[in-house]
């Protein structure tokens, strides 16, 4: 039905007869005669029908946005005056003397053009296959599918096999909720949908696989956010007989060779690094974002003697923190901005927001409700140990670490924003040496997942102060969001008892949950270890997307449904009674 795509006219075809398909995407009348923008995948292409075409004119006059149109004509240069040079076949158009009307549009929900148009998320994932039919958004899915095939190639060459794991399989403790499905067969029990391959791609190691990849489905059942689906894609990578030197440099490589292909862009070599514990100090955040030119500064010690309770309690508190974040330009904000920003932190825990602006030199040019609090000499090392100057304003945090960290690390980006400290370009980096453990509702969790190796090889050392033990933990970090992260893995089933024994799993329940993997490490387990990118979320920055939903084809909302497919629905009561399941609706009013 055609032998070139729209998009893919060029003047190397000038005087050839063509045949194209595809969508009419304006139509426009100029004195007698027809132009239409005929619109497939590759783009746009000028078709001009004349009067003299009868039958191809009387077909055209009837055409209207979205119509489906085949057309046969001669390609020409366009005449001089009328070259666009925003498209790439602007130099050239389509004589027709053919055109067939494929099939006809009702008027759309929304239009489909080059503007932008204000259309509800709601609105435009019910008919996901009208917006995907925009030319950004085809832009975005083009750019996916590029990216998929440069990381499937840069593997392939590395000696990876492409394995494909079970969707099908059971529930374990990975942090999130599982989507379960109920089993026809063994009735009340359960398969679970993977949150992520990973014991299958450690066990394809212990297999002999030694290098393994997959693109693959993952789901997890939590609270969406911008950059957060029920369902999503990774990049999943297993290795054998590497450590995590070794992995990371092969994986920088993939990412500086990727940001070559696809964007033109040059990447850092080596990527710098960063510990966790330097990345928190200095930007209260795992994964910081360095184009923001703005660090938080620790003053905790310069305020434990000082009367003002609010600064004083949390320096004392070895679980609590104290810091100072330095506004360059800072004093020029309003008393209403400042407000603001204390409402902002509010929601992360933070009961206030103190600051000081420094509007002059000297003590008299200072500006805050504080200082009445503060000695001369402890106000003037926070100015020296912040480097403030004139026209800055510094905001503290003092809480609990936790608190602090979130509030501060929030307010950071936040600012940097809204006061265009942003620089452009892309800052990328590791974040190593994590805590093998967090400490959450009393008692202690995997930071990772409980299959990352600790930074030593003794089951002693390990139980003997497992909250400060290291994990042999790395994540890739782009423009402040985590690419993809990962870890050298234990292989010792000791070691990966003790491990499960710290996170509260009991020997019965380990052989119950993870015999399989127990036995595996005591088959000939070798060392090994790997990471998982977040695709979606690769694409999504490459592309400068605000979120993944944009580079999903058919997403689901906010709210884990499908408008499109109106999904999740009830099903009917035959398929339950196979399954051995009753639905019980909750009493709202009780809950």
């Amino acid at each position: 039905m055609r032998s070139h795509y729209c998009g893919q006219i060029t003047p190397a075809l000038l005087g050839q007869e063509i045949k194209l398909a595809g969508w009419v995407h304006r139509r426009r009348d100029h004195g007698g005669v027809i132009f239409v923008d005929l619109r497939d995948r590759e783009g746009l292409v000028q078709v001009v029908i004349a009067p003299e075409q009868k039958a191809a004119f009387a077909i055209a006059e009837s055409l209207r946005s979205e119509f489906v149109v085949q057309v046969h004509g001669k390609v020409r240069r366009r005449p001089d005056g009328t070259v666009n040079k925003h498209l790439t076949t602007g130099e050239i158009e389509v004589a027709a003397d053919q055109l067939v009307l494929l099939n006809r549009s009702e008027p759309l929900p929304f239009p489909i053009d080059d503007e932008y148009h204000e259309v509800g998320e709601e609105t435009r994932l019910h008919y996901r296959y009208l917006d995907i039919r925009r030319p950004e958004m085809l832009a975005r899915l083009k750019m996916r599918a590029q990216i998929a095939r440069y990381l499937r190639h840069y593997l392939d060459e590395q000696g990876f096999i492409d394995v494909e794991t079970p969707f099908l399989t059971r529930a374990t403790p990975e942090g999130a909720r599982d989507y379960l499905v109920p089993s026809r067969t063994r009735p009340g029990s359960f398969f679970a949908l993977p949150q992520s391959p990973q014991q299958f791609k450690q066990l394809l190691m212990m297999s002999g696989i030694d290098r393994y990849y997959q693109i693959v489905k993952c789901f997890r059942d939590e609270d969406l956010r911008a950059d957060r689906q029920p369902e999503f894609t990774q990049l999943d990578i297993e290795t054998s007989f590497l450590d995590e030197n070794e992995i990371q440099n092969m994986m920088e490589e993939m990412i500086r060779g990727l940001f070559k292909e696809v964007l033109n862009v040059s990447l850092p070599k080596p990527f710098p690094r960063l510990t966790y514990a330097e990345a928190m100090r200095r930007f209260a955040s795992d994964k910081p974002d360095l184009r923001i030119p703005l660090e938080l500064v620790d003053i905790a010690d310069l305020l434990k003697t000082v009367d003002f309770k609010v600064f004083a309690d949390p320096a004392n508190d070895a679980q609590s923190r104290v810091v100072a974040l330095n506004i360059p330009g800072g004093a020029a904000m309003s008393r209403k901005e400042i407000d603001a920003y204390t409402q902002y932190v509010a929601q992360f825990g933070a009961r206030g927001l103190a600051y000081i602006k420094i509007n002059a030199e000297g003590k008299e040019g200072l500006q805050s409700p504080i200082l009445k609090f503060l000695p001369d000499e402890v106000v003037t090392a926070i100015m020296e140990r912040t480097q403030a100057k004139v026209g800055d304003l510094i905001f503290f945090g003092a809480d609990k670490a936790g608190i602090v960290n979130d509030a501060l690390g929030a307010l950071r980006v936040k600012i940097g924003h809204d006061r265009n400290l942003v620089e452009e370009g892309w800052t990328i980096l590791w974040v190593l040496d994590f805590p093998m453990f967090e400490k959450g509702e009393g008692r202690l969790s995997a930071c990772h997942h409980p299959f990352t190796a600790p930074k030593t090889d003794s089951v002693e050392e390990l139980m003997k102060d497992p909250q400060h033990m290291l994990a042999r933990a790395y994540d890739m970090v782009l423009n402040g969001s985590e690419m993809g992260g990962g870890s050298v893995r234990i292989n010792d089933s000791a070691m990966q008892k003790a491990v499960f024994n710290i996170l509260n799993i009991s020997d019965e329940q380990a052989d119950e949950k993870f015999g399989h993997l127990l036995t595996a490490m005591r088959l000939g387990c070798p060392p090994h270890g790997g990471l998982a990118f977040g695709l979606d979320r690769i694409v999504m920055l490459m592309t400068g997307a605000s979120s993944i939903r944009d580079v999903i084809a058919f997403p689901k909302t906010q709210t884990a449904s499908c408008p499109l497919m109106d999904a999740p629905a009830p099903v009917e009561p035959e398929q339950l009674i196979d399954l051995g399941i009753r639905v019980v609706q909750p009493n709202t009013k009780s809950s």
